[in-house]
Parts: structure tokens; sequence; C-alpha cells
């Protein structure tokens, strides 16, 4: 198009018919366009932009439920606000000798009220309470085990003793009496919390000394 405007002779330019007005001489601004195609060529060409897309209508997510079922034997079970450790309940120096002085009264009431006295089930009950002194107790005070049985010992001794007369100098005697008459249970049970207490001692030394 070009080439034939360069190499059209001088003169007055011929103004083109009407039929041809859409292949008048671009300006030197527009874009060449061809003689044949119409104005609203291009425009045509272009796709309409596509719209954003219809809103789906968005479902409600359902929360979903998670049973949990008790499981019996667990070691995290809380049990009266705390968690099981699986370890026995250790009592310390004074709870020893409360513990020792409850337990020796009530083997030795238990024994007079059946036999009207203090004989075997009485020495039987002591060995047992010494025992589980000794293995309840905590390890800084070991020396309480062997020390508080003898202590309840003689004190159901003469709270609950037979005493032949009153006054202080009888109860003295008849608490001489009755140790010396059960003096093998008394020896029994307090040499067997002294040598847990000890057996227990010796233990933990060893497992600090490995640490």
């Amino acid at each position: 198009m070009e080439q034939s405007i360069r190499t059209q002779p001088p003169g007055p330019r011929r103004r083109p018919p009407n039929g041809a007005a859409g292949a008048a001489v671009p300006g030197p601004g527009r874009a060449p366009e061809t003689a044949g195609a119409p104005a609203a060529a291009p425009a045509a060409r272009l796709r309409p932009v596509a719209g954003p897309p219809a809103a789906t209508t968005a479902r409600p997510a359902t929360p979903r439920l998670r049973l949990r079922l008790p499981l019996r034997g667990r070691a995290e079970a809380p049990l009266y606000g705390r968690r099981r450790t699986g370890r026995p309940t250790r009592l310390t120096a004074i709870g020893t000798g409360v513990a020792a002085v409850l337990a020796t009264l009530a083997v030795a009431g238990l024994d007079r009220l059946l036999f009207d006295g203090l004989g075997w089930l009485f020495g039987l009950g002591y060995l047992a309470v010494c025992f589980q002194l000794a293995v309840r107790v905590r390890y800084v005070d070991l020396l309480a085990a062997p020390i508080s049985g003898p202590i309840a010992f003689a004190l159901a001794l003469l709270l609950l003793g037979p005493v032949t007369s009153s006054g202080v100098t009888a109860q003295v005697v008849a608490l001489a009496t009755g140790l010396a008459l059960r003096a093998g249970w008394l020896f029994s049970g307090t040499g067997l919390a002294a040598l847990i207490a000890l057996a227990r001692f010796v233990a933990q030394r060893r497992i600090q000394r490995s640490r």
C-alpha cells in the first residue's frame, strides 16, 4: 500500500469512491488495514473475557464426633487428681510411728478379745507390722522402722497387758514381765525390720554409685 502511494504521480489525489471508504490510507499513528476488510474486523476477533465462575453453594462442614472410651488398666489414669506411678506409698518418720502404734494396738486388742490375752496372734501381727513398716518407709527415714516397732510393742503391753494390781510400780513390773515373756516376738520383729532397712540402704547406695 505504501509503495503504491509513493509511486503515484504528482497531482491532485483522487478521492476514493463512496463504496471504498474502508480503503483509506492509514495515518502515521494507525495500523495499516486491508482494502476489503471492514473497520470492525479486528474487534470481532477479540474473544470475550470469561467472567468469574459462578459461586457454588458451599456445604457446611459437619464436625466429626470422636468418641473416647475409657480404657481400663491404663497407667496414666488419674487417681484423686494425681497420676498413678506404680510405686507404693512411702511413709515418713512420723507416719511410720503412728502406723506402728495403731496397727500394734489393733492386733493386741483383737488377740485379747478373742483369746483373753496377748499370745501368738499378737506376735504374728507384730511381725507383719514390722515388715510393712520396713518396706514402706522412705529411704531417708529407714531408722524409723526398727525404732518405732519396739515402742509400739511396749505401748501395747502397757495398755492392754494383764495387770495384777494398781499403781505405777505394778504397771512397770507387768511391763517388764511381758517384755521378758515375749522377747522372742519382740526381737524377731525388730530384727526383721532392721534387716530390711539395711538391705534397702545397701541397694540404694549401689544404685547411686553405679550412676
